[in-house]
This record gives structure tokens, sequence and C-alpha cells, in this order.
């Protein structure tokens, strides 16, 4: 994804914009991995080999979205780790 994208992005829920971007990797100004995050709703839309998943929550799957969450806990805010939606990592 290009940071130049973020321009045009809204959180597909309620509209919010801007969206807070957290890089992960980044090859030739490409960001492959990172991470969306709707400060309004909370909500985190991954980036993963360079495409925002900006799926509504219905859409998502519970595994795939705490798999990301394992793989990234290192660097994702605690908020997202333990309060984002639609799934967490609260125990």
């Amino acid at each position: 994804m290009r940071k130049k994208l973020l321009d045009i992005l809204a959180c597909p829920i309620d509209k919010y914009y801007p969206l807070e971007l957290i890089e992960f990797s980044v090859k030739d100004d490409v960001i492959v991995d990172g991470v969306l995050i709707c400060n309004k709703c909370n909500r985190y839309y991954p980036i993963i080999d360079e495409i925002p998943e900006m799926l509504p929550d219905e859409l998502r799957t519970k595994e795939r979205e705490l798999d990301f969450l394992n793989r990234w806990k290192e660097k994702l805010p605690e908020k997202v780790i333990y309060e984002g939606k639609p799934f967490n990592l609260k125990v």
C-alpha cells in the first residue's frame, strides 16, 4: 500500500478520517505489512502483502485476525491488542 492512499481511506464502519497508520515492513516506499486504526470505533484493519484489508466485521475471520495480532503484537499498541474490534487478545 502506498502512503498516499491514506488521503482517501476512511473507516468503512463509521466513515472516520484520517486513519492512523503503523508500518511493520516497508519496501521501496510501499507498506508491505502494517495496520490501519480507526481511533473513533477502535477497529483495526491489517495491511498484509501490500493490501489493506478493510472488510466489515461480518466478513472478517476470527482465526485470521488473531493470527495477525499474535504475529505483530510486539509492534501493535495495547489498545489494538486488548481492546481492538472486531477481535482482540483479551482473555
